[in-house]
């Protein structure tokens, strides 16, 4: 990169969900859980976000730091998660290899939160709610229409959350609203 260059905000949003036509998942049972299928999970929604967040590391953390605004940090590091990568909040059970892959996710958000906090950047995860996307559109026939959310609504109400950050809040599962998710 060319010198003075930095980056104040990324988004981590890639993300894969079997749809059991096309791909295998989201499997409903143990037996149903294929090694292939279970690793790519892993390497879209968990590894991918944290190799992205380390190659883009030193542009993150600049020396002197980054944005100079009291209260807010040089840079906030976005992963977007799910719900249901909330171990508390699993009383369902299935979506064996999606669940795993988000709940390993908000681990790395918040194993990143601590090292990275020293370095004023700020690490959340995000629940973005139902979104009206390819990801999700084979599982919206349950979705009451104002669960739905439009991509333009999704992508405002999270910059929104991000905007609303204090210092205390790095390490936290919020979801679209704001609201505060437990592990």
């Amino acid at each position: 990169g060319r010198a003075g260059q930095r980056v104040d905000g990324l988004f981590n949003v890639a993300g894969v969900l079997g749809d059991g036509r096309t791909t295998p998942g989201p499997e409903r049972s143990l037996r149903a859980v294929d090694r292939a299928w279970f690793s790519r999970t892993l390497e879209t929604n968990t590894v991918g976000h944290v190799m992205l967040t380390q190659a883009l590391l030193p542009l993150l953390v600049t020396k002197g730091g980054g944005a100079k605004v009291p209260g807010r940090p040089p840079a906030v590091v976005a992963n977007v998660s799910a719900r249901v990568g909330s171990i508390e909040d699993n009383n369902l059970g299935g979506w064996y290899s999606y669940r795993i892959s988000k709940a390993a996710l908000n681990m790395a958000t918040r194993t990143m939160a601590l090292e990275l906090r020293r370095s004023g950047v700020w690490c959340v995860a995000l629940h973005p709610g139902t979104t009206d996307t390819d990801l999700s559109r084979p599982f919206q026939a349950n979705v009451r229409p104002e669960k739905l959310f439009a991509r333009a609504f999704t992508a405002r109400s999270l910059l929104d959350v991000v905007d609303s950050l204090q210092e205390k809040d790095t390490g936290g599962f919020y979801a679209y609203d704001g609201s505060l998710i437990p592990w």
